[in-house]
């Protein structure tokens, strides 16, 4: 597993983002759009892709759920599916692109406070980096075992 620093991949995922943003913005205007995961956290390292939450009520969770398999995203395999949660991917971009569709409210919004937490911690981004660079040899089942159990540890603590 590779990491890159964030000079070295931030520009091209910010540029994504925002294409990817307001086309969902665009059919979904009542949803809320943001940009999640280790891009999103100042001075973190990452494998260069690229997670999006897109946040809705309830009511609204099938339609954007539809909506966004209409913009070339497809249900990510092998994932976590509930009725409040359901991950997508593109093959579109030239980097892993995924989406978090969530239901407001739900205890998915981890997604968000970890993301702040360690925005607000500088000394949890260098720890978070350091478990990515001992990682670096793992299989990538490994290193998602060792980084949820580190962002539970977080999000507990908070």
């Amino acid at each position: 597993m590779i990491f890159l620093k964030p000079e070295e991949y931030l520009p091209k995922i910010e540029a994504i983002f925002k294409i990817v943003e307001n086309r969902i913005r665009n059919l979904l205007p009542n949803a809320e759009v943001e940009h999640i995961g280790s891009s999103a956290i100042n001075g973190a390292i990452s494998k260069g892709d690229l997670d999006i939450l897109v946040r809705t009520s309830k009511d609204d969770f099938t339609g954007a759920l539809s909506t966004i398999q209409s913009l070339g995203f497809s249900i990510k395999k092998e994932t976590l599916r509930t009725d409040s949660l359901c991950m997508l991917e593109t093959q579109e971009f030239d980097a892993d692109v995924a989406i978090q569709l969530i239901e407001g409210g739900s205890e998915f919004e981890d997604f968000v406070k970890f993301r702040d937490h360690l925005n607000t911690t500088p000394e949890l981004v260098k720890k978070y980096n350091l478990l990515k660079i001992k990682s670096m040899e793992l299989t990538p089942e490994k290193y998602r075992q060792i980084k949820s159990e580190f962002i539970q540890s977080i999000l507990k603590s908070k």
